[in-house]
């Protein structure tokens, strides 16, 4: 089967997703997206004629992220019309996933030059009442609802340290050596490489580094933080004044959920995009491109829609099966902090040594743009494997649905 290449990878820096107020919430999707598109053609003297397709994650594809988002990225980049484009939803692991199906399509001998990865602007998702999903809510949706019982992730997160008995301190410890391993990796220039500063279409400055990070978190400031997700638990979601408790209470009878995550140890709500050109061998000797790493191995898998958020650890499993390979087999590990306990429960149920797993902070500390997230994760396990010089790395995340991607990649 023939090898799916890394020939390099770029991300945006995450703007905060405040409306109005983050540096790139005025951008529409698409030019944020291209920004990334048109670095990725100029740093690889890309012939945009020969990408074979361009796989995009974007998770709420309403509205302004609607109409096939990949496409019109391209389009709006200045790509050639014969470089296709398509557009994928796995919830948060959009862009993992986007990463996944280009390095299928190339070792399964179909495609030579691939772009895979994603945007999401979650300025965008938080201001507009068409980007809110109530799908899983809706009135004609009470078959699945009864099947599976799904909330708010939130809940989920402090449902999943409930039942798992993770103490706030530990979920806040973790918080703020995600924010120190941040500034750390910040200060000493590790994401320098990937980062492409976003300009508006007059050519100003929007941004040039990430806007979310708050180095000066403490153990002591985050004590002080309420908890973000009691209100979630008590709203209702349909006219007989079910409640989001209510509904996962069918799931797991008598759930007493304490409520431990607030804003301090959840992801950032940001905007990015982040794109990983993929090529073929063949690629490689027409375009002289020399390969960073390949991907070792690809898997997906589902858990519990109810607690949406454990399937990293099976993933992880999964994909080391695949790929015949060992815990012991892999230098570092990036695992998505979607909310503390994500990470937390990660480590502990596989019983991995803390200083390799997100080794320069997460999406605690930087945000979580969620169609992009993957492919700035594989970008960034990458810079680190080489920074280190070491050779192979695991990511995975968790999605909505209870399901997560995970990859391996291998420099070479």
């Amino acid at each position: 089967m023939p090898d799916a290449y890394i020939v390099d990878h770029c991300r945006t820096p995450r703007g905060s997703g405040k409306p109005g107020k983050g540096a790139l919430s005025g951008l529409h999707p698409q030019e944020l997206g291209a920004t990334v598109l048109r670095a990725l053609r100029t740093r690889n003297a890309l012939p945009t004629e020969d990408v074979d397709d361009i796989i995009w994650g974007c998770s709420n594809q309403q509205a302004r992220q609607a109409s096939d988002l990949g496409r019109m990225t391209a389009l709006a980049a200045g790509y050639d019309v014969r470089a296709s484009g398509v557009t994928l939803d796995r919830f948060c692991g959009s862009g993992l996933t986007a990463v996944g199906f280009g390095a299928a399509t190339i070792m399964a001998g179909m495609e030579d030059v691939v772009i895979a990865g994603g945007c999401e602007m979650m300025s965008f998702n938080q201001s507009d009442p068409r980007a809110r999903r109530t799908a899983l809510f809706d009135a004609d949706n009470l078959d699945l609802r009864q099947r599976h019982p799904q909330v708010a992730q939130g809940l989920c997160a402090d449902a999943i340290a409930t039942l798992e008995g993770i103490p706030r301190t530990a979920l806040e410890a973790l918080a703020v050596e995600s924010q120190r391993r941040c500034a750390q990796a910040r200060q000493g220039g590790y994401f320098d490489g990937a980062l492409i500063p976003v300009h508006d279409r007059g050519g100003a400055l929007l941004l040039a580094e990430d806007e979310h990070p708050r180095p000066a978190t403490t153990l002591e400031s985050l004590a002080q933080l309420k908890p973000a997700f009691e209100q979630a638990a008590a709203a209702t979601i349909d006219d007989d004044g079910t409640t989001q408790l209510d509904l996962i209470r069918t799931a797991f009878p008598g759930l007493k959920i304490e409520h431990v995550h607030h804003a301090g140890t959840s992801s950032g709500v940001v905007d990015g995009a982040a794109g990983v050109l993929l090529a073929s061998a063949q690629a490689l000797d027409t375009h002289g491109w020399t390969p960073r790493a390949r991907i070792l191995a690809m898997a997906n898998v589902g858990d519990s829609p109810e607690l949406m958020l454990n399937a990293p650890v099976p993933a992880t499993r999964k994909v080391l099966e695949k790929a015949g390979l060992t815990l012991a087999d892999i230098d570092l590990f990036e695992v998505n902090e979607a909310f503390a306990v994500v990470a937390e429960k990660y480590i502990r149920d596989l019983g991995l040594d803390r200083s390799i797993v997100n080794v320069n902070g997460g999406a605690i500390a930087m945000g979580h743009p969620i169609g992009a997230t993957g492919a700035i994760l594989v970008g960034t396990l990458l810079d680190e494997l080489e920074r280190r010089d070491l050779k192979r790395g695991l990511v995975t995340m968790c999605a909505a649905g209870g399901m997560a991607p995970a990859v391996i990649i291998e420099r070479v």
